[in-house]
Formats: structure tokens, C-alpha cells, sequence
């Protein structure tokens, strides 16, 4: 890579779709950090809500959570921790975007769009069978991996998305690329997106 200023790249995905692969090429490729799993402690440490609360209520939301959060923000003295958890991860998004990096998910594509902040922003999808089988092959007790519990896990990312932005989290308008990565393999889209980034003016 030639010495330019590296923007802030976003990777969104689907469950199981293998953001954090692709986040993990681009880091060693880009010499830069990637941000996943790291902002639980991070939003922890800005929080004050312990890790478990994090884990929780950090990056899904059922649709009764988001309906019982929007009734109860109406209470006066109601404070929602899926509210607060957000407004935290949302000052590290900011502070961690300062510098070049990668982060995953957390609407840090819309985050940083807000705050007038450039950036490559990646989106990925799959059928089920794909994902299913990736993640079967990633777990490591080999266990079994349900369509059912896939896809709460997507409706729970994209009701988060859609309570903390406003849009859709597969709209394609919002993202530089999409890729389908049952027919375009991770590598593959590692190499398109560092060709954008090196002919970047």
C-alpha cells in the first residue's frame, strides 16, 4: 500500500456472512486495527455497565425489547440501557475513528456518516445454507447450526439497526460495496476493496 491517509472502513453483515474474516484481512493487508468483540470493554469502560449488560444489549434487539424501550422512553424518569449502552458505544465509534481502522457492525456505517466522517463501508450476505455451513465449520465443538437461531440473530441486528439509524440494515444505498460471500469469497472481496482503497485520490 502506498503512504496515503487510510480511510475508516465498516464492514455490516449478516450473521454468519464472516465480517470478522474479511476485518481480519484487511488488517494485516492495511497494517491497521479492527475493532469487533474489543468494543464490548471499550463500552464497558464508557458505560459503566458490566460485560454481561454489554453483551446483551450492545448490537441485537428484539422486536418486544425495541417496542417496551420506545414505550418506556415516554416515562420521565425512565432511562433505557439499550439507549445508554448505544450513546456510550457511540463515543468510542467516534474516539476510535480518529484514527484509520476497521470496525464491525454497531451502526458505525451511520455513525460516522452523521458526523460527516468518509468511509468504506462493506455489507455482507449469503443464503442461509452458506452461512450455515460457514459457521458449522468455524465452531469449534462442531456442533450443529440451526437456520432458526440464524436468522433471530439477523432480525434482532436489524431491528438495532433500524431503532438506532432509521434505515434498513440491507439497503444497499448505504454501503460502498455488497457482497454476496456464497459466490464472491472473502479473499476475493478483500482484494476488490483494497483496489478502491489503493486508487483512492
Amino acid at each position: 500500500m502506498s503512504e496515503k491517509k487510510l480511510p475508516v472502513i465498516t464492514i455490516n453483515r449478516e450473521y454468519g456472512a464472516g465480517g470478522r474474516s474479511l476485518a481480519a484481512i484487511l488488517s494485516e493487508k492495511l497494517k491497521i486495527p479492527y475493532y469487533d468483540r474489543d468494543f464490548v470493554s471499550k463500552t464497558m469502560e464508557e458505560s459503566g455497565y458490566d460485560e454481561e449488560d454489554v453483551k446483551r444489549e450492545e448490537e441485537e434487539m428484539s422486536t418486544s425489547s425495541k417496542v417496551l424501550n420506545n414505550f418506556l422512553n415516554s416515562a420521565v424518569f425512565y432511562s433505557s440501557s439499550h439507549d445508554a449502552i448505544f450513546a456510550a458505544e457511540k463515543k468510542v465509534i467516534l474516539k476510535l475513528a480518529e484514527n484509520p481502522c476497521i470496525m464491525i457492525g454497531r451502526c458505525a456505517d451511520r455513525v460516522l456518516a452523521e458526523a460527516g466522517i468518509d468511509t468504506v463501508s462493506v455489507y455482507l450476505h449469503a443464503p442461509l445454507k452458506d452461512r450455515i455451513k460457514r459457521m458449522e465449520e468455524l465452531s469449534e465443538n462442531g456442533e450443529p447450526v440451526s437456520a432458526k437461531s440464524l436468522e433471530e440473530h439477523d432480525h434482532k441486528r436489524r431491528t438495532f439497526y433500524k431503532q438506532y439509524t432509521g434505515s434498513e440494515l440491507y439497503d444497499a444505498s448505504n454501503y460502498t460495496f455488497c457482497f454476496d460471500v456464497g459466490r464472491v469469497s472473502i479473499p476475493q472481496c478483500a482484494e476488490i476493496i483494497l483496489n478502491l482503497i489503493e486508487n483512492m485520490k
